[in-house]
């Protein structure tokens, strides 16, 4: 992608690029679909319950990783998941660029409004989601996008861009709307897309090396009018950091 003038009000992603820092726009895009994917068969959803309820101790708000290899092993329809994720990004123009690309199986109980750009500033993330309708949704509260997470849906976008997830009709996140009493747990496959390959970065707009002065900063991070930005954990609003 070309690169952009930098603008005093723009939000700005200060990424790592092998050994150097580089700065790019942050993408307003969140591609979407609902993708036609198997039923995860009960003895593998029961060992997804055993999991969190014994080794990965999720809390209201939290997003962690789950042991991939086990649900690849357990789940003989697995791979339909894949293909399909492959012919809906390949459709996007994303070529093969899914089969390349870092995957991790997570697991949320709705999760705190935030942003990945201290991490994950050069990559896209591309999300299917593998668990029923519980009633929740995934909120982009920059953008206004509110998609109802089911099984089968599917997201690509910035990792700078805030997202959180919440119960349906709600917007703000709230840690007593996830009581241990209700399964509100939400199982999705993620890919992490780099955002420097130029199908990535025309798929999601993205304009890079939009200010020269990036080499200044060691770490990635967005920043605004000069600070440094998070996003406060219950509306998804930008705010600078200390």
């Amino acid at each position: 992608m070309t690169s952009a003038p930098l603008s005093s009000h723009r939000l700005v992603s200060y990424f790592r690029s092998g050994d150097l820092i580089r700065s790019r726009g942050i993408s307003a895009r969140v591609a979407t679909a609902t993708l036609d994917i198997p039923v995860p068969p009960a003895r593998l959803v029961a060992d997804w319950a055993r999991e969190i309820a014994s080794n990965v101790a999720l809390e209201p708000g939290d997003v962690e990783q789950m042991p991939l290899a086990r649900t690849m092993a357990r789940w003989p329809e697995y791979r339909a998941c894949l293909r399909a994720m492959q012919d809906w990004t390949g459709a996007l123009g994303l070529g093969d660029v899914l089969a390349s690309s870092d995957l991790a199986l997570m697991a949320c109980r709705g999760a705190r409004y935030h942003h990945d750009g201290m991490q994950y500033g050069s990559a896209a993330f591309c999300n299917l989601f593998v668990s029923e309708d519980k009633g929740l949704d995934l909120i982009y509260p920059g953008t206004g996008q509110r998609i109802a997470l089911m099984r089968g849906t599917a997201v690509l976008f910035d990792t700078c861009q805030p997202h959180g997830v919440v119960p349906r009709g709600a917007r703000r996140f709230d840690e007593s709307d996830f009581p241990d009493s209700r399964d509100l747990s939400q199982l999705f496959l993620t890919w992490e897309l780099p955002i420097e390959d130029p199908r990535v970065a025309g798929a999601l707009d993205v304009a890079f090396d939009i200010d020269p002065a990036a080499a200044q900063w060691d770490e990635e991070q967005v920043r605004q009018n000069g600070a440094r930005l998070g996003v406060k954990p219950d509306s998804g609003a930008w705010e600078p950091l200390a």
